[in-house]
């Protein structure tokens, strides 16, 4: 069966946010730094996809808070392979400009440990990213 090689592999990641037009201002740029491209566009939500893999942001009526808690039971983050260190540098360098805060600023970029480079995110929402680096 052709699908039999996706089995186990993340099919999508579905973000319910406050204020659609302020979480796309940050996440449009990340993914398309990271390698996603729009994938759907509809009034209250946008997706943006990588090979079978997509993220969707969605405002939806239904939200019962104004602002994600990572420290809550659910989702704590998102962590994307960002290429080699330059690259996770980079990013870092130009999030402010899009709604980002480094997490951990006195342990960057090995807040995750000696052996892990890497950046934390936070964006406007209280949602993270961790951008991993590519091990040498």
């Amino acid at each position: 069966m052709a699908h039999e090689s996706f089995r186990g592999a993340l099919h999508h990641v579905e973000i319910w946010v406050p204020d659609l037009p302020r979480a796309v201002g940050s996440w449009e740029w990340l993914l398309g730094a990271l390698g996603y491209t729009l994938y759907q566009e509809w009034s209250d939500g946008r997706s943006w996809r990588l090979g079978e893999t997509y993220i969707v942001l969605e405002q939806s009526p239904a939200l019962s808070a104004d602002r994600h808690e990572r420290r809550r039971p659910g989702l704590n983050h998102l962590a994307f392979h960002a290429g080699p260190r330059e690259e996770v540098d980079a990013l870092v360098k130009e999030a402010s400009a899009y709604g980002w805060t480094l997490l951990f600023p006195d342990r960057h970029p090995y807040a995750g440990g000696d052996q892990h480079y890497a950046a934390y995110l936070e964006d406007g929402d209280g949602f993270e990213v961790e951008l991993v680096a590519r091990k040498l």
